[in-house]
């Protein structure tokens, strides 16, 4: 699937923060897609997409990074929320299609709140950006949801780790979602709910050195989207090993069997969670 939500309006997609001291974040619940990459220090970031449904807020919220650009080319001119970037990244974001909009553009859209110190207590309010949620038409990710495909081996834990973080992913039968736990920790948002999405979708991509380094000299690693490799895909309480495809940065993402048909997600909340191809 191509990005052909012209029309229909845009998506938003927020940089969330993922160090401990911004957790528990607010707003991820509601969120249509969470995708997880590896930062600076080996440590982990979130971006949290919405199309359904806004929140009343959402945050945590932290800097975009290079590979942000490349992710979010899936979508029609998506809006994005962040707070700040490299200063040499600043005018790549400037002319990526999309919608950059940070608290220097849009201060209404932006608070500080909690008892956290900055910079984990920054929070945008979804709704001074988008004036509706534009609808499922607009995800355009190429993700296909329906019954779960053949084969497949029965999975109740799968963790993903980073140099400096980890996630894993446990099935709860009584809800039947995967219930999620950040560097050994439940995952709950801001009002004590546990973050648990219906499908799981582990990526192994490229992860390259990029050309941006943090103040304290860490580089930052590039998650590369565009292309193919293995994936892991999580539903109901199984493990499907999977291919993916994405031969252009306009293009959603292919998920495919070993027979090559398509691979569909549990209906609901989706996480991919990006890991280093071996």
């Amino acid at each position: 699937m191509t990005a052909t939500g012209a029309g229909v309006g845009p998506v938003l997609a927020v940089k969330v923060d993922n160090a401990p001291d911004a957790r528990p974040q607010t707003g991820l619940d509601a969120a249509d897609v969470v995708y997880a990459e590896q930062v600076e220090g080996g440590l982990s970031r979130l971006m949290a997409v919405y199309a359904t449904r806004l929140p009343k807020a959402v945050g945590p919220v932290r800097s975009a990074r290079e590979s942000d650009l490349e992710l979010l080319r899936q979508f029609e001119r998506p809006v994005l929320a962040f707070s700040g970037a490299q200063g040499r990244l600043l005018p790549l974001i400037d002319r990526a299609p999309l919608d950059a909009v940070t608290p220097e553009k849009k201060s209404d859209a932006y608070f500080r709140g909690g008892e956290r110190a900055a910079p984990h207590n920054l929070y945008v309010r979804p709704s001074r950006l988008l004036p509706v949620a534009p609808g499922r038409e607009a995800l355009t990710t190429g993700f296909r949801f329906g019954a779960a495909p053949a084969g497949g081996r029965p999975e109740t834990s799968r963790t993903v780790r980073y140099p400096a973080a980890s996630f894993t992913f446990t099935w709860s039968a009584g809800r039947s979602r995967w219930l999620v736990s950040t560097d050994g920790r439940p995952a709950v948002a801001a009002d004590g709910q546990r973050s648990a999405p219906a499908t799981v979708v582990v990526q192994y991509v490229r992860v390259r050195a990029s050309g941006f380094h943090d103040f304290l000299g860490n580089n930052t690693p590039y998650t590369q989207t565009v292309g193919s490799g293995k994936a892991e895909v999580l539903r109901d309480g199984w493990a499907y090993d999977v291919r993916w495809k994405r031969a252009k940065a306009e293009d959603g993402t292919e998920f495919t069997a070993s027979d090559g048909s398509p691979v569909a997600f549990a209906a609901g909340q989706v996480w991919v969670v990006f890991a280093k191809a071996p």
